[in-house]
């Protein structure tokens, strides 16, 4: 019964499910496909013949590799700052931008914040490099003019976490806000108008009726962000990173990508993606549940 009333509900709206396909072969071709080869993490890689299946053996040179260590760490201090300091701007920015009530000068905000989304990440580099020279970039210019030294951000171990942090909240936080602002459009406007007759402050309005009104989508934000907790940023990493800031900002991605593609090592960063992976179906799955016990909202 249920397979028939989703045969007819696709052949009256075929259209959307058109629309659809080119999302759908995109997943299915880059995230479901490439599933097929995990089973490599368990074989060694031959380029001629069969490979040969070795069970758990890359697992445990992984697990006793210091190296390895060292790149999760790195890679759960960035997320976990990453978390902490980014994920609450665009629910704020969305409260902002919902309060400009000037209809062109809100569109020109909007335009503003969400134009970084659109730069790749080898573009925004450059931008945050040249912003951070110790020579001349605008923020050792600022420093000077109140007396205070230069600092080369770049190849500080103390500050280049910060920097991965403020350029990706500089990239994502506008664009991540569509999401909460169209949260907030679904909100009744009769709430408004019978707590602006109670004498509520635009405050109060917030506090009140927009934040319990956005925690559903802020919950499964949430989740769905832990889902990618060691997914510390690839193409960031790889853009920013020298040789005096490796030991600080190496993670996963690039540590797969290091001992992969540049020394060939195909089982054995097949092995290190695989555990990644599993970290993060295992936060998002754990979230999920212990967020529907709690608040009654999840994922699903």
């Amino acid at each position: 019964m249920k397979i028939k009333t989703t045969l007819s509900r696709i052949r009256k709206d075929w259209v959307i499910y058109l629309m659809l396909l080119p999302a759908i072969a995109y997943f299915v071709i880059f995230n479901i496909v490439p599933l097929i080869g995990m089973k490599l993490a368990f074989q060694d890689y031959r380029i001629i013949g069969d490979n040969q299946w070795v069970g758990l053996k890359h697992f445990k040179v992984l697990f006793s590799s210091p190296a390895f260590f060292d790149v999760l760490k790195n890679t759960i201090i960035i997320s976990t700052m990453k978390m902490i300091f980014i994920f609450p701007i665009p629910i704020i920015l969305s409260l902002m931008i919902n309060e400009v009530r000037v209809g062109p000068f809100r569109k020109y905000v909007q335009s503003v914040v969400y134009l970084p989304h659109f730069l790749s990440w080898v573009v925004i580099a450059g931008v945050w490099i040249s912003f951070l020279n110790p020579a001349d970039g605008g923020i050792n210019v600022i420093r000077n003019f109140f007396q205070m030294p230069s600092v080369d951000f770049m190849t500080s171990k103390e500050h280049i976490r910060w920097v991965l942090v403020f350029s990706e909240m500089w990239r994502t936080a506008g664009w991540d806000s569509i999401l909460y602002l169209a949260a907030i459009m679904k909100i009744s406007p009769s709430l408004y108008e019978a707590a602006r007759i109670d004498g509520a402050s635009s405050l109060q309005q917030m506090r009140y009726i927009t934040l319990p009104e956005l925690a559903g989508t802020i919950v499964t934000v949430f989740i769905l962000n832990l889902g990618f907790f060691m997914n510390a940023g690839f193409d960031q990493v790889f853009n920013l990173i020298n040789d005096s800031v490796i030991s600080v900002i190496d993670i996963l991605d690039t540590y797969v990508y290091r001992i992969g593609i540049l020394n060939g090592q195909y089982a054995y960063a097949t092995a290190a993606s695989l555990f990644k992976g599993v970290i993060g179906v295992v936060l998002i799955l754990g979230t999920h549940f212990i967020s529907k016990k709690i608040s009654g909202k999840g994922v699903w």
